[in-house]
């Protein structure tokens, strides 16, 4: 058995990441759970074409799911951190790099990295 080549761990570990997420807010439906896997089908293509970029390629699946769910849906994730005005979605930090955070541009806090909103509870963040 062949093992599993460093750009294949990068998107499986990037897709885990984008779910946790999405489950944490309660969003993994089937349909929004293939936006995810089209982005993943993408993104490979990207990374291949630019091996360097593998440890970007968690912020940019989370881009890339958060902008399909804005054509879809609505705003994702909406920000845990404000809690008067109109809700708001968090932004991934950096647009292009590794450790990609969400952040809210508003409140201008960190408020998770990429894959642990479910672990932020009743607004906590860090700034």
């Amino acid at each position: 058995m062949d093992p599993i080549s460093p750009l294949e761990q990068a998107l499986h570990a990037a897709r885990a990441l984008v779910l946790a997420d999405l489950a944490a807010g309660e969003v993994a439906a089937a349909d929004v759970v293939s936006m995810v896997e089209e982005s993943v089908v993408q993104r490979r293509w990207w990374v291949e074409q630019w091996p360097e970029g593998k440890e970007y390629v968690a912020g940019l699946i989370a881009q890339d799911v958060q902008d399909a769910l804005l054509e879809r849906y609505g705003r994702w994730p909406l920000c845990p951190v404000c809690g008067s005005g109109d809700p708001h979605a968090l932004e991934v930090e950096p647009e292009l790099g590794p450790d990609p955070h969400w952040v809210c541009h508003k409140a201008g806090v960190q408020v998770a990295a990429v894959g642990t909103l479910g672990q932020v509870q009743g607004g906590a963040a860090t700034a």
